[in-house]
């Protein structure tokens, strides 16, 4: 596991008291160094015989893509009760409408690309808009606007080209997870939010979290025009705009549109690992870590691998974390071979590096604590 003799299987943290004294000491500093604006830094820790929590832990915040392996999930268990093959054309599993004009060979492109980010189609969220504002200056701007899944995959279709043939590329896309939600609710037979509270929400325990603008914790549907502020989510900054009680939020579905705390979060990555959710076989499979994403980080197929050592030599020897990321500095990761999870929230797009920084600081010591 390490550098020094320790038994993954009974490993615990052999000091909490002086791990929770550096982590706090590092959390502080690292929140002295953040702009006024941002709230603290939302953070869960937990090793075997420990646990810390910092900020202010038990408000729902908005977790961005961490929502795409939640999506990723309910698309992998249809696939297991046999109602969705994943290897079947998207032409086959929705109309027409909605998958014409993105692709370069629709034909081709399965919905096994599209959870692996390899089908070609453009992102509405990053990507070069040609005819309009990014996309990402149009939900700061038009703070008022109401997305609809339809209208997603129409700013791609309009303003945006394929990037590659389908399995030649990999290409983060949120239009592709747009897409993918659309065809978990042609072969559910519910809307998305429904199939997220039934089947990942209730299993994991995730009382308190919710799909924004279509439902509310506990199930039942969202009819609030403001739900964001009827629910207090922490704030969301993109660049200079605190945008978390915007309409224009609801740009996020399929893609990322949970909101959730760090402890449902906590409990969905233990839920997801342990067999609740998927089999161990679709967990290798998500976990896979075949798309290089960043330097340390690989992706597989609704889910991200963090192998340390991508980031420093110095850090080769730590295991890899599964999980993902959210462009406001959300995380949810979990180390299985040591035990380890870490979800966090930075509220902001430009607090990801000083995020991660955060992340391998806080990581590493739980590690290195374990014996």
């Amino acid at each position: 596991m390490k550098s020094l003799d320790v038994d993954p299987a009974t490993a615990v943290v052999r000091d909490p008291a002086a791990l929770e004294h550096a982590m706090t000491r590092a959390l502080a500093r690292v929140d002295r160094a953040r702009a006024p604006r941002y709230p603290a830094a939302q953070v869960l820790v937990s090793a075997p015989g420990f646990s810390l929590r910092s900020g202010d832990h038990a408000r729902s915040f908005h977790s961005a893509s961490v929502g795409k392996t939640m999506t990723g999930i309910r698309a992998y268990q249809l696939a297991e009760r046999g109602v969705l093959d994943l290897s079947a054309p998207v032409t086959t599993l929705l109309p027409a409408a909605e998958w014409r004009g993105l692709f370069r060979a629709p034909d081709a492109v399965t919905a096994a690309h599209l959870l692996a980010h390899t089908s070609g189609v453009a992102d509405y969220f990053e990507d070069r808009a040609d005819g309009s504002v990014p996309f990402r200056d149009l939900v700061v701007r038009d703070r008022d606007t109401r997305w609809t899944p339809t209208d997603l995959l129409d700013f791609t279709r309009t303003h945006q080209k394929p990037m590659a043939d389908a399995g030649q590329r990999f290409h983060y896309s949120d239009t592709g997870y747009v897409l993918l939600a659309r065809i978990i609710e042609e072969a559910g037979g519910a809307a998305l939010g429904a199939q997220l509270h039934e089947h990942v929400f209730a299993p994991a325990g995730m009382e308190s979290s919710c799909l924004l603008f279509h439902t509310l914790p506990g199930g039942s549907a969202s009819t609030s025009q403001t739900p964001a502020a009827d629910l207090d989510i922490a704030p969301l900054w993109i660049g200079d705009h605190d945008i978390s009680r915007a309409a224009s939020l609801s740009c996020d579905w399929g893609g990322g549109g949970v909101v959730t705390t760090l402890d449902d979060l906590d409990r969905f990555l233990v839920a997801w690992t342990d067999g609740r959710l998927v089999r161990p076989d679709t967990l290798a499979r998500m976990t896979d870590g075949r798309s290089r994403f960043r330097p340390g980080i690989r992706y597989g197929s609704g889910a991200m691998r963090v192998q340390y050592g991508g980031f420093s030599p110095f850090l080769a020897r730590m295991p890899h974390a599964i999980g993902h990321l959210g462009v406001s500095g959300a995380h949810a990761f979990t180390l299985p071979e040591a035990g380890i999870r870490l979800v966090m929230n930075f509220h902001s797009t430009r607090e990801m590096l000083r995020s991660f920084r955060t992340h391998i600081g806080l990581v590493r010591r739980a590690w290195k604590a374990l014996r």
